[in-house]
Parts: structure tokens; sequence; C-alpha cells
């Protein structure tokens, strides 16, 4: 099919229509523009921007025995995720081992890499997803810059990054993709439709190659991108052409009684446990029921299932139904199945909701073991506050009123094996103490201050028993509440209040007497209840 017949209107039925705010009936430009940007190698890449040598080095990130990821040098060598080192050692002599298992420089360039490209897209429209991937919904921009072209100078096109300032963009050629195209071409038609959905994914291609060349060139991280209508389609197909790559999924997005729309021809080469949204419990009882043998590993396709007699929402229920399964589970997989996705763009808050660290063991079963661990879990803590919840000029943007400790206990020797019971956690929450916001002082003496006098009481709550045994730790901050900012007035009021409710909110984990303060949310003191008005009126002089 010619790139003319692609971008022009499908005539005939329309069997499936999709598209984030679409129906069968509504033009293409109701159509959501989505990219996906998935960084390369993500771990191993923090490495390599700040040790630009090992990028020719074959480089495995090491967390506990394990290589959580490793550049593609040390692919092309045989090494792969979730590989022992010991193995990875044996295939790879001089492999470069680093150790992953601090988080803080993968989180903070994560943090890096998404304030960069939040700041590009119109409205901040941008999902993080993990450490390494992104969502971005372009349909603004782009609507916006499919109407500033010139159809009779497509080559000569400017992409239009801020309304107000016709200066800040680039140039780019709106006569052909940029990247990799599925199926595959390269030239936009002759006399284009500019409000075709081909174009506009066309342009959006452009869009993609900038941010893409702009977070290789400005922090030195590649990114694989996807470009379609649905974070479905735009995650699966930015998959095509790894690493350093991108794909737009061409129209028609439309199938006819004739021929099946591109999104069909896509999907259905890919095997069922590819498609996002099918777990390998989910693949399983699929190829289970195609083949009729349990425990199959046959390759199963989206086509083979979706054209399995019978097949339809229905059947899915009856076949991924039961038990813990989503509710309307078979009508869900079902439109996954056709490539229909009509989830938004959530995005991304400036603070978080709460902050936690943990960390998992063979064995922890002493009070000093436990000990020496909840005292690098508080570093870790109080220095992701600080990277999150402060300024830069050293004011903190919100203060977590509880401080939570949980553990996950294994089951007693003999025991029958509690699967259950080994997966459980327990927990208990105590007011944050107001020390912990001091930045004056340096986060080794408030974490050993903060497991002394805070999470060792807190730990022996949880486990009075002398005998245990533990397999995690978690310590995490929760019930943020935000400083008043330098341009908003100072409601301390108000502030107080949003603090009273969020200890109310978890009183019922704490065995305590009753609060007789609260902690100011300005200064950090704690403020007798009868003192807290009179406090107010400090801060508000």
């Amino acid at each position: 099919m010619d790139i003319d017949s692609q971008f022009s209107t499908v005539l005939g039925r329309t069997s499936i229509f999709i598209g984030t705010r679409s129906s069968p009936n509504t033009p293409a430009m109701a159509q959501n523009i989505i990219l996906h940007l998935d960084y390369d190698c993500f771990y191993a890449s923090v490495f390599e921007v700040e040790q630009p040598a090992l990028r020719s080095l074959p480089l495995a990130v090491q967390q506990k025995q394990i290589v959580v990821t490793c550049n593609y040098e040390a692919r092309r060598r045989g090494l792969h995720k979730l590989q022992l080192i010991k193995d990875a050692k044996r295939i790879c002599p001089d492999v470069v081992i680093v150790l992953g298992e601090d988080l803080t420089k993968f989180r903070n360039a994560s943090k890096e890499l998404y304030l960069l490209v939040r700041a590009l897209v119109w409205g901040g429209r941008v999902e993080k997803l993990g450490f390494d991937e992104l969502f971005l919904d372009v349909t603004e921009m782009i609507d916006y810059n499919v109407e500033m072209l010139n159809p009779n100078d497509l080559a000569h096109s400017f992409f239009h990054l801020d309304r107000q300032d016709p200066t800040e963009g680039f140039i780019y050629d709106a006569s052909q993709f940029c990247g990799s195209t599925f199926p595959v071409t390269e030239v936009a038609p002759a006399t284009p439709d500019l409000s075709s959905l081909g174009m506009r994914l066309l342009v959006a291609s452009h869009l993609q190659g900038h941010i893409r060349s702009k977070l290789e060139h400005q922090i030195g991280f590649t990114a694989t991108g996807g470009i379609s209508t649905s974070k479905l389609l735009a995650k699966l197909v930015g998959s095509v052409h790894k690493p350093n790559g991108q794909t737009t999924l061409l129209p028609p997005y439309e199938s006819t009684p004739e021929e099946d729309s591109n999104v069909l021809k896509f999907l259905d080469e890919h095997e069922i446990r590819k498609i996002p949204g099918i777990g390998s419990r989910m693949a399983q009882k699929l190829r289970t029921h195609l083949t009729g043998k349990e425990d199959s590993d046959e390759k199963v396709t989206v086509r083979d299932v979706r054209l399995f007699p019978g097949m339809g929402p229905a059947s899915l229920e009856k076949i991924l139904g039961g038990p813990g399964s989503a509710k309307g589970i078979g009508s869900k997989m079902w439109n996954v199945l056709h490539g229909v996705d009509t989830s938004e763009i959530l995005e991304g808050r400036d603070l978080p909701t709460q902050i936690s660290i943990e960390d998992s063991y063979g064995r922890l079963d002493t009070l000093e073991a436990v000990r020496r661990e909840l005292v690098v879990l508080s570093r870790s803590l109080i220095r992701r506050m600080r990277t999150d919840l402060v300024d830069e000029t050293s004011r903190w943007r919100a203060h977590p009123r509880t401080l939570r400790l949980s553990t996950r206990p294994r089951p007693p020797p003999g025991s029958e094996t509690g699967r259950t019971y080994q997966s459980n956690r327990i927990s208990r929450s105590v007011p944050l103490p107001g020390f912990v916001f001091h930045l004056e002082e340096h986060v080794d003496a408030l974490a050993e201050r903060l497991v002394q006098e805070s999470v060792l009481s807190m730990f022996r709550r949880l486990h009075p028993d002398k005998s245990w045994n533990l397999s995690l730790l978690n310590l995490a901050v929760t019930n943020l509440v935000e400083s008043a900012g330098e341009q908003q007035s100072r409601d301390i009021g108000k502030m107080f209040q949003q603090q009273v409710e969020a200890e109310v909110d978890v009183s019922d984990e704490w065995d305590d007497e009753p609060l007789a303060s609260l902690d100011c949310v300005l200064c950090g003191y704690p403020i007798p209840l009868f003192a807290i008005e009179a406090h107010q009126m400090y801060h508000a002089q």
C-alpha cells in the first residue's frame, strides 16, 4: 500500500478504530498523539555518563549477586539481565562490574531527564514509568505545528516549541519521516492532507527526534522512541528499533472488510507475553487454552489468540477471570489484542506522595545487623528527602509528618511454607522527628540519631520476640504537607490544619499517648497545642 492511500481516509465499513479520544465516526484530528521514550540501558548509562571511557567496555551493573542490566557491548559478548555475577565473569572475564544497590544516582538522573522533557511538552503532559520510561501527550503541540505548515514547501518547515516566541524551535523536513516507520516508508504524499493522522504522526516523529537529540547532547543519554496514538501502541512500536532509534506506526488505524489495519498487522506477529498488560500468568492461561497442554511453552501470537475459534470478550473472561482477576478482564484483554488503549497520560507530581527506601536480605536475624541496615536505609532516606523536597534556595518545599517502618519476616523453620505469610509486611508509624529537617547537620549524624531515637523503638514494638529472621526492611516518610511558597501568603493556620489532619489519618497505627504538640511546618520545632496560635503570629510577622 503506497503512502498516499495510507494517509487518505479509508472507505467502507470500519471494524475498529484506535485512539484515546475517538470513535469509529470521529475524524483523525480528534486522536491524541502519544510519544514513548525508553532510555537505553539506563542503569549502565548512568555510569557511562559519569565515566565516558566505560562506553567502549563491557559493563554490568550488580545488585546482590545479580546483573540487573548491562550495556550493549556486554550483551554482544553474551551477558544479559538477571544473570548471576559468577556466570557473567565466566562468560566475559574482562567485564567491568559496578555496584548499583544505591539507587540515588539513578533516581537523580531520572529526575533530571524527566524535568528536561517536561519543560519541552506543552502543559507538562508527561507520565513517568519507573526510572527509564516516559509517555508524552504532544497532541496540542502537533496540532498547532501542523497548522503552521506550508504545503508548498514542506522540506523547509519550522517546528514551534513556544507559541509566544516564534524563534523558539527547530527547522525540519516535513516531506519525510524522522526515523523508521511501520510499515517502511520514507516520504509524505505529494499532495498531503495536513489534517490527516499520517501528517500529524510525521510531524510528531520530528519532535520525537528533537527530544531524543536534546537528551543525548545535553545530558548524555540515548533513548529509543515510539510514535502513535496511545500508550500501548507507542510503547510497542518503539521497541522495534533498539537501541537509539525510533519508529512511527503509520495509518490506516482502521480495518476494512478487505484489509486489516496497520495496527493489527503490527500487533499480530507479537508473542502474547510481549504485549503490555499481559503478564506471565495470563499468557500461560492463553497458551494452555489454545494448545490444550498444561505448562505449554509453545509460541502463541496475538493473531493466534485473536482468530482462535470462538474467541471474544466472553471467552477471555472465562479463560482469564477468577479470584484475584480484574473486573471485566475479558473485554479489557480483547481491546488490548486489537490495540485499543484508552488510558490517559498521568502527569507527574512535583512532589511525591511518599518517599520510601527498602532492601531485601538473605538472612537478617540479629539486632545489631538490623541496626546497621536501618542506619543505611535512614541515610538514603534523608538524602532522598533533601533531593526531592528541598528547593534551590535550601528551603523545604514540603514536610513529611509520618515515619513508617515495615518489615517482612520469614516463616519459622519447619512451619507450613507460607508463601502468603512470607509476602505479608508488618508496619508501624510514628510522627517524624523535626530534627531530620535540619539541613546544617550532616546526613550521617542525622541517620544515626533517627535510628537511635525513633526507628529502633519502632522495630522492638514490631518484633517483641527475640527470635526472628527478616527478608526485607522498608523505611518511609509519608503524609507530606506542602510549605508556603515565597509568592504565597503564608497561611500558617491552614498548614497546621493540614498537619493535624495528616496525623489523624494514621493515628490508629500508634500506641503512643495522644500528641501534646505539633512540629512547626516552617521551623521544625515542636510547638505545644496551646501555643500554636502565638507561634503562627510569630511567623506571620
